[in-house]
């Protein structure tokens, strides 16, 4: 067994008045080797250390040491120090100790979505193995040997300035965004700035578009925020105003996702962007845009975002880099209109404040000198193989089992099914031969169902997809 360096913050009850010192602190310390607070191979402070550290004589530490290791529970050597016993009964100690079990997930998400690795087809990751981790790593160090006591503290609510700065000329250049460094807000990432944006948006009993199917995260963050929940359908030009209207005419807000629907990854029209505006406008809506993935394009240029057109202030804009660069990241950002962002911050203020300011200069660091950029281009030509590799084996193995609709960007495309299973039948089935994939309807917000699987490619190989297709065709065939 190997040995434990221990730190020694051991918690020792008041001594009761009618017992001596030494007595006190040999129990204590013989009560805790049986408890396994201090388990075997343990180490021990010094005499001299554990008397500072509790306020009392070196004498009556030796003598409880001494008295300890007579009986067995402590060994010691000259040089070495002093150690619980690693032979000790096990029918003496307490049991181990061990974490309660994970408890099964009921909601919208299948257990195996946390666990690691990753398997074909898992939507929502990307290619982790592809980061430049010795970049990161170089800029990170540089960063943190020139951090300056301002960036420690680190008062300002809205986020790190330059990080706020280097944003707003990337999403200007690259997105069509129009914002002032002001108007851009960091966040931990998508999940954290629609809860936000949803306590501070809507009162309960407020409607709320929503589009049907959609991210079950936000469903979630409106619903715990009293909203009521509008399911909006889709059409192949994405959400339906017409439908909308239909539903509940004039919401609080309405969450979308236009650049590349989430989950079935059509782009929101021109025309019915600009209806979407004037519609929002009239009503006094806000339009939440979720531009979650969008940067990972495969043909042509990236959509501009709904947030460049936008003449009145009706727009919040919610993007995220840990899809972009890796999960544990934890760096999103919203882009507020002026009029908001008072308030926002006010509200903001009472719960997290903002998001590690070292993260952010180093985020910061690595987007204004290119890494970010060069990254963003390589991962296109990767994920556009792999999106390839998917559909050409589907092709081979599935043809006439399911359907694969052509998308322009993203990390996971949706599969149809035409075999006549429903989304869940099909999601236990490949569950069997050790696929995942995603049952559509579990992003279904209304009563209609989905027949279709949601099927991540961007964190696999070209030889991964081949054999998850295989073995998705002998699950659903």
């Amino acid at each position: 067994m190997s040995k434990i360096v221990s730190s020694f913050e051991l918690t020792l009850r008041k001594r009761p008045q009618q017992v001596k010192l030494t007595r006190w602190l040999y129990e204590e310390l013989r009560r805790a080797i049986l408890d396994r607070r201090l388990p075997p191979g343990t180490r021990l402070p010094a005499t001299r250390d554990f008397a500072q550290q509790y306020a009392i004589s070196r004498g009556t530490v030796v003598t409880a040491f001494q008295q300890l290791q007579t009986e067995g529970f402590l060994v010691g050597q000259i040089g070495a120090g002093t150690w619980v016993n690693e032979q000790l009964p096990q029918h003496l100690l307490g049991p181990k100790t061990t974490e309660a079990p994970a408890k099964k997930l009921t909601g919208p998400l299948p257990e195996w979505v946390l666990s690691f690795p990753p398997r074909p087809f898992r939507s929502f990751v990307p290619a982790i193995s592809e980061f430049p981790v010795d970049i990161w790593a170089r800029v990170a160090g540089h960063r943190l040997r020139r951090a300056s006591a301002s960036l420690l503290t680190g008062s300002d609510a809205r986020g790190y300035g330059p990080l706020r700065e280097a944003i707003a000329g990337y999403l200007g250049s690259k997105r069509g965004v129009r914002c002032s460094p002001d108007q851009v807000i960091i966040v931990t990432g998508a999940q954290q700035g629609v809860d936000l944006l949803a306590r501070f948006l809507v009162k309960p009993g407020d409607a709320v578009w929503v589009e049907d199917p959609g991210y079950f995260g936000a469903k979630a963050a409106f619903r715990n925020a009293g909203a009521k929940i509008i399911p909006v359908p889709l059409d192949e030009e994405g959400l339906s105003i017409s439908k909308g209207k239909d539903l509940c005419e004039r919401p609080r807000a309405a969450y979308l996702t236009p650049a590349h629907q989430f989950p079935l990854g059509m782009t929101m029209s021109l025309q019915r962007r600009l209806a979407l505006l004037d519609w929002a406008r009239e009503v006094g809506a806000f339009l939440i845009e979720d531009d979650y993935d969008s940067e990972f394009r495969f043909e042509g240029l990236p959509v501009p975002a709904l947030q460049g057109l936008d003449q009145t202030g009706n727009v919040i804009l919610l993007g995220s880099f840990n899809k972009v660069m890796f999960p544990s990241l934890r760096l999103g950002y919203l882009v507020l209109p002026a009029s908001l962002i008072d308030r926002f911050l006010g509200f903001r203020y009472i719960g997290d404040l903002h998001p590690s300011g070292l993260d952010q200069a180093i985020l910061c660091d690595f987007i204004v000198e290119g890494h970010l950029g060069r990254h963003i281009r390589r991962m296109c030509d990767l994920y556009g193989g792999r999106l390839l590799a998917l559909q050409e084996n589907a092709k081979k193995y599935l043809e006439g089992i399911i359907e694969i609709k052509p998308i322009q960007a993203g990390l996971a495309t949706s599969a149809f099914l035409l075999n006549g299973m429903s989304s869940r039948q099909a999601e236990d089935a490949a569950i069997a031969q050790g696929i995942e994939a995603m049952a559509l309807d579990r992003f279904v917000l209304g009563s209609t169902p989905v027949h279709g699987m949601h099927l991540g490619f961007a964190a696999f190989d070209e030889r991964e997809i081949r054999r998850g297709i295989i073995a998705l065709a002998r699950a659903i065939s």
